[in-house]
């Protein structure tokens, strides 16, 4: 049942409770007090890790894949002490956060794999299906994937894994020797953040014609901002909650159909200056 709390004024307050809502990383942004933000740091914290050991979990099963042999019962229990790790939740840690190379992980489990000299292609790709956002993964902001987007991720040691679209610029200008890993969002993932230019004509309801497309869909704007103006056409960046990268194209195309919307596009990183001049 809803709470209602008394207030000074004495109107009520409903308070909403969900069985199914937990504490976010994001909450950090807004909390106040000190016992609020320990509480949920140490929510975080445990979080943090059982989405690692079950991400390197994801990566372990990889790894074996690509082994030249099947592994025999005993093969995990030796591979955790030689690599000197207290169990094998612990190993699953140390792959996700990098803290071991997978050439490493390899030889432990099958001496003499010589993985190292010998690296072999992935087979798999992984799914972050069932993980958090900014847990054990983080979305990069230069280019703004979506669920429907093909992902691959940038592993560092002991920081999550950096998911970018296959087509992110960033990804060209990285050295060869980077270690990523081909990603998978998973069956029925939902949710991300997409940058969007749109321009429109300079005209009485024209923003408001815009607005109300974005409602109609079911995107929440995050982020509205004038980037560029003239006697003519104004051009807005918008970052919106989508749920996948078919809802995001449906969008794309209602604001393309308006007439006061000369043009709708996605944005990338790099790709503000173009906009901003247009």
């Amino acid at each position: 049942m809803p709470l209602r709390t008394p207030i000074q004024n004495g109107d009520q307050v409903q308070i909403l409770k969900s069985a199914a809502q937990k504490p976010q990383p994001e909450w950090m942004n807004f909390v106040v007090t000190g016992k609020a933000k320990a509480t949920l740091r140490r929510f975080v914290r445990q979080k943090e890790r059982v989405e690692m050991i079950a991400l390197g979990r994801k990566f372990y099963d990889e790894i074996v894949s690509r082994l030249p042999a099947p592994l025999g019962p005993d093969a995990l229990a030796q591979a955790v002490k030689r690599l000197h790790l207290g169990d094998e939740n612990a190993l699953m840690e140390a792959i996700a956060r990098r803290t071991i190379d997978d050439a490493a992980v390899a030889e432990a489990l099958m001496p003499g794999t010589d993985a190292a000299s010998r690296p072999v292609p992935q087979r798999d790709k992984v799914s972050i299906k069932g993980l958090t956002p900014g847990v054990a993964f983080r979305l990069a902001d230069c280019c703004h994937p979506v669920p429907g987007d093909r992902i691959v991720g940038l592993r560092r040691p002991d920081a999550p894994v950096e998911v970018h679209a296959i087509d992110c610029p960033t990804l060209a200008a990285l050295p060869e020797d980077t270690d990523w890993v081909d990603l998978a969002w998973g069956d029925q993932s939902d949710g991300g953040t997409a940058r969007l230019a749109v321009i429109i004509r300079n005209e009485p309801g024209a923003l408001a014609t815009m607005a109300g497309i974005l409602g109609q869909h079911a995107a929440n704007i995050l982020n509205l901002s004038l980037v560029h103006r003239d006697s003519s056409f104004h051009t807005f960046h918008v970052d919106l909650e989508v749920h996948d990268l078919a809802h995001l194209m449906r969008i794309l195309a209602a604001l393309r159909a308006a007439e006061p919307v000369s043009q709708a596009e996605r944005v990338r990183i790099g790709e503000e200056e173009r906009w901003e001049a247009a």
